[in-house]
C-alpha cells in the first residue's frame, strides 16, 4: 500500500475529531469577509492544538489530551435526511474531481522500488520510463538502488480518504460526526450585540430541538454554547468592545464567552512585504471545485460539474462575496502575525475552558445514567468484569411501545436508550482520547447490539472497538482484526452501506499496512471493489498493488496485474490521466519479459489514452512498439492495431505538420543493404554471351572476392613495371556487409548507384508500400557549407524549386509506385540514383507511403475501409553501424565500431567503361582438347581505354596467339594447328625447330591484349579477337575466372583503372593418359646413336557413351633447352596410331642432347621444338595454339614445382639447421645429375558425330620429364588432404646427408677400347702387355668426381683360369665437367694365352660440390670385355 504523509495514529485520529459548529451575524460575516474567508475558514488552520489538555474520567483519574484538532464548519441546516448507504451525486463529483485535480507533478523526483533485477520508478516521470520512448529513466535511480524498500505515495488516494471522510453523512447509529458545540459570532460594530447573541441561541435551539431540520445532527441536547465577540480593530471601538465583552462575561461567564479581534492591518501590503497564507493549503486541498475548468481537458472533465448542497460538511461551499468586498487578492490580506495569534489563543481557550469541560461533564453525567438504569455499580471501571461476563443472561434492552423494527433485523433505538448511551459515551471518550475507556464501551455496546441483533449498531461498536484496541498507548492487546472484518461484512452484506464499509476498510488496511501485513490489506482492499464504484475499486485495486511490491517477498507480477486493472476501472472512471500512469507503471514489469501479448495491450492501451490526452506524439510510440517487435497476436488484431496507429499517427502529422517523420514499419535490416555501381549485366543477344562481372544476383563469396583481388594486383603490378602501387585500391563495384567499406567508393558520372534494401514485415497482415525511394544528399566538390547540401526531401518533391542555381537535378532518384509486402514477408527493393555531377553522394534512406493492404475480408465497417484507404508519408533512416574496432588497447577495451561508408560515394569524372562479349564459347570440353572462341570488346563510354590486360586462376587454358597466328580463313586451314605436308616415304626424322620463350608472353601470368594499336579502344568502338581454349587435365567442373583489366587514358584520375570480371564454368572429360619415361642409352652420349630412349604410354580413358570412341595419335612433339626427340623406334611400321576405348600404345623414341647452355648462353629461353609425325602431314608445335599451350602449360608445371618445393622445405628447426641445409643441397645435387627437362607433346584427333554432322576433335597433351628413370603423366593429380602428423616436442636430430646410390650409380659410363684379339711369343718373352684405352663419359650436367681403381679384383674367373693384372698407374681421380669425355691409356699383362675378361676397374663417381664432400658411387658396369690371348708359336 502507498505510503501516507500522516503516520497511521495521526491518520486515525484526525478520522474522527469533536465537531463545532458556527452561526454568524451578518455582520460579523462580512467582517471576516474582508479576509476572503468566512468564519469557519478563519479558524481552519489554527484547529489543531499545539499544547496538551487535561481533564478527568468518571473515576477522576487524569487524561492528557494531546495533538488534540476540533472541526469548526458553518451550520447550513437541511430538511431531507441524509442517505448514509451511499454518496449523492453531487459527492460523486467533488470526490471525482479531488482525483482528477491531483496528478504527479512533472519532473518530480521519482520514488522507486528495487526488486531483484526490476527497477520500478512512482511518479509522473513513471510515464516516461515505461513507455518505450523513454530509454534515460534508469538514471534517476542511481541513488536509491542501495535501499532495500521504498514506498511510493499516492497523494492522490490521500485526497480522495480525507474528502470522503469529510463527506461521511452523520448516521444514527454513532455520535462521531455530530456536532459537540456551537460557536455564536457577533460583530462588536452591531447596534446590539447582546440582542444579536439572543437570536442567534435561540435559531441555534430551533434548528437543533424543533424538528423541521434533519441536519446537522447534535451530539445531546444541551449542546454547547460559546459566544464570540468579533473585533475589527481597524474600524472598530474599542471601548465599546470591551464594554460588551465585560457585559458578555456577565451573563455567560469568562469561560463562555471571548473577544476575538481581527483585521488589525489599516494599510495595504507593500509589494515586497511577505504575507502568510495558511489557509491555501487547506482550501485548496478541500475545494477542487474552486480551481478553474478550464485547465482541465474537456474529455477529462466528464464528472460533472454539479455540487450537492445537502453536504453534511458545508466547509467546502464558499458564499457569494458581497458586491463591496473584493473578490481578488490574498486571503487573509486584513491580518497580521498578530491577529494570527489571537486567532490560535481563542482557538485554544474555547477548547480548554470550554469543549474539555464540557465534554468532561457529559462523559460523568452519561456514566451516571448508564449505572443508574443498568443496575450496575457506580463507575464502569469497577464493573468491567460483570459486564463482560456472560452475553445470554442480560435483560433485553427498554424500548419504548411504538419502536419500528426494520426488515432483515435492522434495529432502530429511540435516543434515551441505554445502548446508545454507553455508544455516546464511549464516542465522546474516543474524541478526547480516552481510548482505553472508549474501548471497554464499544465493547460492552457490541455485545448489547448482538444481542438485539441490532446489526448496524453492532457493526459500528466492533469497529471503533478495533480502532480504540490499535490506538490504546502502551497496550497489550492485540489488534482484534476479526472485529474489523466482521465490520465490514456486516455493513456490506446486511446493512448494504457500502459508505461505512468503505470508511471501515480504509481504517482497516491502513492499520494493518503499519503492522507489516500487507497480504491481508491487499485482500481486504480487492474484497471492497464493486461495480458500483469505479473510481473506489480504482484507488482500492492501486492500493493493493503497492502492497504487493511492499509484501517482503515482492509479487511484482501481482503488482503489474493490480495496476492494470486499477487501470481499467480509473478508465471507466473518466480518469484517464490515472489511467495512463497506472499502465505505464505496469509495463515496468512486463516489459522486456518475453510477456509479449501483455506487452501489446499495454502499449495498445497507453497508445488510446495518451491520444486521448492530447499526446499524440506519445500515442505514436507505443503503437510502434506494439508494430516492431515480433508479436504473437492475431492478424485481425494486428490489423486492428496498424489501422489504430495510421490513424494516430495521420492526426499527428494534420497537428505538428512534419513533413516526413520515421515510421516504424516495415522493418529495415540496415545492415543487409548491398549496393551496386555500374549498370546492369546485358542479356545475351544471339550467339552473344556477355561478362557475368558483378551484379546483386550473385551471392558475395569471401574466398572468391580474394581471389579476384589477388588477380588485380598482379595486373595492376603489370600495369606499373611489376610492382603494386602504394595507393592502390581493389576496385568494388559491389558492396555489403562483408565487403571493405572504411573508404568511400568511387562511382562515375551518369552510371547508376543501385542501392538494395531489406524490408521485413513484422506482421500477419500485409502492408502496402507506394512512391518508395532514396533520400539523399548531395555536396558539390569545391564547397564547404550548408549552401553545398541539397536535400533530397526537396528534389523528390513534385516542384522542383530547391534544384541548385543551374536548374540541373545533381542526381535523379527512381521511384517504384507500388511495393507489396505479404504477411511475415522479407523481400528485396532494389532502388536506383543517376548522379549527374561530380561531388559527394551520402544516401540517408528511404521515404515511403505506408497503408494497410487491402485484405479479401467482409464485414468490415466503412470507418475501417477510409482508414486503410489513406495511407500515411514518411521515412526510415539507413544507419549502418561499422565493423568492431580492434586494434589498440582502448579499442579492446571500450566498445568502438568503425565507420561503414558504402552508402557515401564520391562521384567521380566520366571514365571509360568496357564491354566484354564472349562467342561460341564451350561449357564442357575433353581433357586437352584444343577450341577456338571468340572475345568481343566494347568501349560503351565517350572516354577511350588502353592498357587492356586479362589474369586468370587458370593461365594454361586460354591465349590469344603469338606473333603469327594462323589464317582461320585460309581453306588448308582445317585445323587449329599450323600443318605442313610431309613427303611419301619420308625418314621418319624428326624435324626441329627453335624458338624463344619470349615469343609467346612474358613468363607472368598477366596477357596483354592487343586491341586498338597504340591509342587504345576509341570510344563507341570494339575490337574481336580469336581465344583459343584448351581443356583443363584434371577430370571435372572447373571453375575459371577472367579479369580484365584496363586503364583511363589521362593520369591522375581517381579511377586510374577499371575491371570486368567473367567466371566460367567448364566441364571436363576424360581423353587420353599420356605416361612417359625415359633412361640413359648404354652406349656413350657422344655417339650419334647415344642419349635416352623415351618411353611414352598412350591410353584411352574416356568413358563417355556418346563421346570419343577413338583417337588417332597425330604427332609427337618435345620441347627442351636440352634434349630433343630424334626418331620413333617402335618395330611397329603403321603411320596411324589409333587408340579405341580402354585401349592402350606403347611408343618408344630415341633423344638426343641439344647444344649445352653454356654455349650460348645468350639464348638461355631458346626451346628446341622436335616434332615426330605419325601421319602424312606434320604440325608446327612451336606455332600457335600449340606453343602458347606448351609454355603456359610450362609456367604452370614450374609454379606448382615451386610451390611444392617451398612446401616442402618447411621445417620446424628454421632454415638455421647446418644438417638439414647439407640434404637439401644433397638434394639438389642429385636431381641435377639426373636432371632430363623434357617435355613430351603428345597431340590427338578424334571424330565425334553430332546432328549427322562429323566433327574433328584436336587436343594436346603434355607431359614433362624431368629426371631419368622418373614416370611422368599428363593426368593431374588430385590434391589429397594432409594427413595429421602428432607434434614432436623433442626434436631429433635428422639423419646423416647420404647420397642415394641407386640414383647416383649412372652418372658415368665407362668403355673399355682394345684389340680383341692378340698374339704373343710366350717363349720368348713371359709377358704379354695389352694397350687398353679407358672412356669415361659424363652423362649428366653438372661436375662429377671421378676415381678409377685398376686393383679391383673380378669376382667371377669363369674366362680364364688365372688372372692378370694391370701394369703402371693403377689409380687415377679426375673431374668430368658436364657431359665431358676422358681417355686413360690403360695396359694389361698377361702370362699365358687365354680368354679374359678386363673389364674390372672399378669407377667411382660423386657430384663435384665446393660447399660439401660426398661419399664416391660405383658406377655400373658393362657387359665383360673379353680379349683373346693366343700362343703364336701355336
Amino acid at each position: 500500500m502507498a505510503q501516507c504523509v500522516q503516520s497511521v495514529q495521526e491518520f486515525v485520529q484526525d478520522s474522527f475529531v469533536p465537531m463545532v459548529a458556527v452561526l454568524c451575524s451578518d455582520e460579523a460575516e462580512r467582517l471576516t469577509r474582508k479576509n476572503r474567508l468566512n468564519f469557519a475558514e478563519l479558524l481552519r488552520p489554527f484547529c489543531r492544538l499545539t499544547s496538551e489538555g487535561h481533564l478527568r474520567d468518571p473515576n477522576n483519574q487524569l487524561q492528557v489530551v494531546k495533538n488534540l484538532r476540533i472541526c469548526v464548519t458553518k451550520v447550513t441546516p437541511g430538511a431531507a435526511p441524509p442517505s448514509g448507504s451511499a454518496l449523492s451525486p453531487g459527492q460523486r463529483r467533488r470526490l471525482d474531481r479531488v482525483v482528477l485535480s491531483c496528478q504527479p507533478q512533472e519532473g518530480a523526483v521519482t520514488t522507486a522500488v528495487a526488486a531483484g533485477d526490476y527497477d520500478l520508478s512512482f511518479s509522473d516521470e513513471a510515464l516516461k520510463s515505461s513507455a518505450p520512448w523513454f530509454s534515460s529513466w534508469r538514471e534517476t535511480l542511481t541513488e536509491v538502488r542501495a535501499s532495500k524498500l521504498f514506498s511510493a505515495t499516492t497523494p492522490w488516494f490521500e485526497a480522495y480518504r480525507e474528502n470522503f471522510l469529510q463527506l461521511m453523512p452523520a448516521s444514527e447509529h454513532e455520535f462521531l460526526n455530530h456536532y459537540l458545540a456551537c460557536l455564536l459570532v457577533v460583530s462588536s460594530g452591531e447596534s446590539a450585540p447582546v440582542e444579536q447573541f439572543v437570536k442567534l441561541s435561540q435559531e441555534q435551539h430551533r434548528i437543533q430541538h424543533s424538528g423541521d431540520y434533519a441536519t446537522p445532527k447534535w451530539f445531546i441536547p444541551n449542546t454547547l454554547k460559546y459566544y464570540v465577540l468579533l473585533h475589527d480593530v481597524s474600524q472598530g471601538d474599542q471601548q465599546r468592545a470591551e464594554t460588551v465583552y465585560e457585559d458578555m462575561k456577565q451573563r455567560y461567564g469568562p469561560a463562555g464567552c471571548y473577544l476575538l479581534k481581527i483585521n488589525s492591518r489599516t494599510l495595504p501590503a507593500e509589494q515586497n512585504e511577505q504575507i502568510p497564507d495558511p489557509w491555501s493549503q487547506y482550501l485548496h486541498r478541500n475545494h477542487p471545485q474552486s480551481q478553474d475548468e478550464d485547465d482541465v481537458p474537456a474529455e477529462e472533465n466528464d464528472v460533472g460539474a454539479g455540487e450537492d448542497r445537502h453536504s453534511a460538511d458545508t466547509e467546502g461551499k464558499r458564499p457569494e462575496a458581497n458586491g463591496e468586498e473584493s473578490t481578488t487578492g490574498p486571503r487573509g490580506a486584513c491580518l497580521t502575525l498578530d491577529d494570527h495569534d489571537h486567532i490560535r489563543q481563542f482557538v485554544q481557550e474555547f477548547t480548554f475552558r470550554g469543549l474539555l469541560p464540557h465534554v468532561e461533564k457529559n462523559i460523568r453525567q452519561l456514566n451516571d445514567q448508564v449505572v443508574s438504569r443498568k443496575g450496575l455499580s457506580r463507575s464502569l471501571f469497577t464493573a468491567t468484569k460483570k459486564w463482560f461476563g456472560g452475553g445470554g443472561g442480560g435483560k433485553a434492552p427498554e424500548k419504548s411501545v411504538g419502536e419500528p423494527k426494520n426488515a432483515g433485523g435492522l434495529l432502530s433505538y429511540p435516543p434515551e436508550a441505554p445502548e446508545l448511551q454507553i455508544r455516546k459515551m464511549a464516542d465522546l471518550c474516543f474524541l478526547v482520547q480516552h481510548y482505553e475507556l472508549a474501548y471497554n464501551c464499544y465493547h460492552t455496546a457490541k455485545k448489547d447490539f448482538l444481542s438485539d441483533q441490532a446489526m448496524l449498531y453492532a457493526a459500528g461498536a466492533l469497529e471503533m472497538a478495533a480502532v480504540s484496541a490499535f490506538l490504546q498507548p502502551g497496550s497489550a492487546r492485540p489488534y482484534p482484526t476479526h472485529y474489523m472484518d466482521t465490520a465490514i461484512q456486516t455493513y456490506r452484506d446486511v446493512c448494504r452501506n457500502m459508505v461505512l464499509a468503505e470508511r471501515c476498510a480504509l481504517l482497516s488496511a491502513e492499520i494493518l499496512k503499519s503492522q507489516g501485513k500487507y497480504s491481508e490489506a491487499a485482500t481486504l482492499l480487492i474484497k471492497m471493489t464493486s461495480e458500483d464504484s469505479d473510481l473506489r475499486s480504482a484507488l482500492l485495486l492501486e492500493q493493493a498493488a503497492h502492497c504487493f511490491i511492499n509484501m517482503r517477498t515482492r509479487m511484482l507480477r501481482k503488482f503489474a496485474f493490480h495496476m492494470i486493472l486499477a487501470g481499467h476501472r480509473f478508465s471507466k472512471a473518466g480518469q484517464k490521466r490515472h489511467a495512463l500512469r497506472c499502465y505505464c507503471q505496469a509495463m515496468q514489469v512486463y516489459k522486456g519479459r518475453s510477456w509479449s501479448l501483455a506487452e501489446d495491450h499495454i502499449n495498445f492501451t497507453i497508445g488510446r489514452q495518451s491520444f486521448t490526452l492530447g499526446q499524440p506524439d506519445k500515442a505514436v510510440h507505443a503503437f510502434k512498439h506494439i508494430l516492431t517487435n515480433d508479436s504473437r497476436q492475431t492478424a485481425s488484431q494486428q490489423g486492428a492495431f496498424l489501422r489504430e496507429y495510421l490513424y494516430v499517427y495521420k492526426t499527428v502529422m494534420n497537428q505538428t505538420g512534419v513533413s516526413l517523420p520515421n515510421l516504424p514499419l516495415p522493418c529495415i535490416h540496415s545492415a543487409a543493404t548491398r549496393v551496386y555501381f555500374g549498370h546492369e549485366r546485358r542479356p545475351a543477344e544471339g550467339e552473344k554471351q556477355a561478362a557475368t562481372h558483378v551484379s546483386l544476383d550473385q551471392e558475395y563469396d569471401a574466398e572468391q572476392a580474394a581471389v579476384w583481388r589477388r588477380l588485380e594486383e598482379r595486373l595492376a603490378a603489370a600495369a606499373n613495371g611489376g610492382t603494386v602501387p602504394a595507393n592502390f585500391r581493389p576496385s568494388q563495384c559491389y558492396l555489403d556487409s562483408r565487403t571493405d567499406n572504411l573508404h568511400h567508393p568511387l562511382a562515375v558520372v551518369e552510371e547508376p548507384m543501385v542501392v538494395e534494401v531489406m524490408f521485413r514485415n513484422p506482421l500477419k497482415v500485409p502492408l502496402a508500400l507506394s512512391r518508395l525511394s532514396l533520400l539523399w544528399k548531395f555536396r558539390r566538390h569545391g564547397h564547404t557549407g550548408e549552401d553545398a547540401a541539397e536535400e533530397t526531401e526537396e528534389e523528390t518533391a513534385a516542384d522542383q524549386d530547391a534544384a541548385d542555381h543551374q536548374g540541373e537535378e545533381p542526381v535523379t532518384t527512381e521511384t517504384i509506385l507500388d511495393f507489396h509486402l505479404a504477411p511475415e514477408e522479407t523481400k528485396m527493393a532494389r532502388l536506383r540514383l543517376l548522379p549527374h555531377r561530380t561531388g559527394c553522394l551520402t544516401v540517408t534512406g528511404v521515404v515511403y507511403d505506408l497503408a494497410a493492404a487491402p485484405v479479401p475480408e467482409t464485414g468490415e465497417d466503412e470507418g475501417t475501409q477510409k482508414v486503410e484507404s489513406v495511407p500515411v508519408s514518411g521515412k526510415q533512416d539507413l544507419k549502418i553501424r561499422g565493423p568492431r574496432l580492434n586494434r589498440t588497447k582502448e579499442d579492446k577495451m571500450f566498445v568502438r565500431y568503425g565507420p561503414d561508408r558504402r552508402l557515401e560515394p564520391i562521384i567521380t569524372p566520366p571514365a571509360p567503361l568496357m564491354e566484354v562479349f564472349f562467342l561460341q564459347f564451350p561449357t564442357a570440353l575433353l581433357c586437352g582438347e584444343i577450341r577456338k572462341a571468340y572475345v568481343e570488346f566494347c568501349n560503351v563510354s565517350a572516354v577511350p581505354l588502353r592498357g587492356l590486360r586479362v589474369a586468370s586462376t587458370h593461365p594454361d587454358f586460354f591465349t590469344f596467339g603469338g606473333p603469327a597466328p594462323p589464317d582461320p580463313a585460309s581453306p588448308d586451314n582445317c585445323s587449329a594447328y599450323k600443318t605442313l605436308a610431309l613427303a611419301a616415304g619420308g625418314s621418319g626424322e624428326a624435324r626441329r625447330t627453335p624458338a624463344s620463350a619470349d615469343n609467346f608472353g612474358p613468363a607472368s601470368d598477366v596477357t596483354d591484349v592487343p586491341v586498338g594499336g597504340d591509342g587504345g579502344l576509341l570510344p563507341g568502338r570494339s575490337a574481336r579477337l580469336p581465344l583459343w581454349l584448351r581443356g583443363p587435365d584434371r577430370e571435372g567442373v572447373h571453375q575459371i575466372s577472367f579479369l580484365f583489366y584496363y586503364q583511363s587514358p589521362e593520369k591522375g584520375d581517381k579511377i586510374s583503372h577499371r575491371v570486368v570480371r567473367h567466371s566460367v564454368f567448364i566441364c571436363a572429360s576424360h581423353s587420353l593418359s599420356v605416361r612417359a619415361s625415359a633412361c640413359p642409352s648404354a652406349v656413350a652420349p657422344q655417339r650419334q646413336d647415344g642419349g635416352a630412349l623415351v618411353f611414352v604410354d598412350v591410353e584411352n580413358i574416356n568413358t563417355s557413351e556418346a563421346g570419343v570412341r577413338e583417337f588417332h595419335i597425330v604427332q609427337v612433339s618435345s620441347g627442351s633447352q636440352h634434349w630433343s626427340l630424334n626418331k620413333c623406334i617402335n618395330p611397329a611400321k603403321e603411320k596411324d596410331c589409333k587408340v579405341s576405348s580402354r585401349e592402350r600404345a606403347k611408343l618408344c623414341f630415341r633423344a638426343t642432347p641439344c647444344k649445352p647452355p653454356q654455349d650460348a648462353s645468350d639464348d638461355a629461353n631458346v626451346f628446341t621444338f622436335s616434332d615426330v609425325s605419325m601421319g602424312n602431314e606434320l604440325i608446327v608445335s612451336s606455332a600457335t595454339p600449340c606453343g602458347d599451350f606448351f609454355f603456359r602449360c610450362r609456367r604452370t608445371s614450374e609454379s606448382r614445382r615451386a610451390d611444392a618445393s617451398r612446401s616442402g622445405s618447411r621445417t620446424p628447426s628454421g632454415s638455421g639447421n647446418p644438417d638439414e641445409d647439407a640434404r637439401e643441397e644433397l638434394q639438389r645435387v642429385v636431381g641435377k645429375c639426373n636432371q632430363l627437362d623434357l617435355d613430351i607433346i603428345v597431340i590427338w584427333k578424334a571424330f565425334v558425330v553430332e546432328d549427322n554432322k562429323q566433327l574433328i576433335l584436336e587436343g594436346q597433351l603434355h607431359v614433362a620429364l624431368q629426371a631419368f628413370g622418373k614416370e611422368a603423366t599428363s593426368l593431374t593429380p588430385k590434391q589429397e588432404s594432409q594427413e595429421m602428423v602428432l607434434l614432436k616436442f623433442k626434436s631429433e636430430p635428422p639423419p646423416p646427408a647420404t647420397l642415394p646410390s641407386a640414383q647416383l650409380a649412372q652418372l658415368v659410363k665407362s668403355n673399355l677400347q682394345y684389340s680383341e684379339t692378340h698374339a704373343h711369343d710366350f717363349a720368348a718373352n713371359s709377358v704379354c702387355v695389352v694397350p687398353v684405352c679407358l672412356v669415361l663419359s659424363n652423362c649428366c650436367w653438372t661436375d662429377v668426381d671421378v676415381t678409377v681403381d685398376l686393383r679391383h679384383k673380378t669376382i667371377s674367373s669363369e674366362w680364364s683360369e688365372c688372372s692378370f693384372t694391370w701394369v703402371g698407374q693403377t689409380r687415377y681421380k679426375l673431374t668430368l665437367g658436364p657431359r665431358g669425355t676422358h681417355r686413360l691409356q690403360l695396359r694389361a699383362c698377361f702370362l699365358r694365352p687365354g680368354v679374359y675378361n678386363i673389364n674390372t676397374p672399378a669407377v667411382r663417381a660423386a657430384p663435384a660440390s665446393p660447399a660439401a664432400q660426398y661419399d664416391q658411387v660405383a658406377q655400373r658396369n658393362g657387359g665383360p670385355a673379353l680379349v683373346v690371348i693366343a700362343d703364336a708359336n701355336q
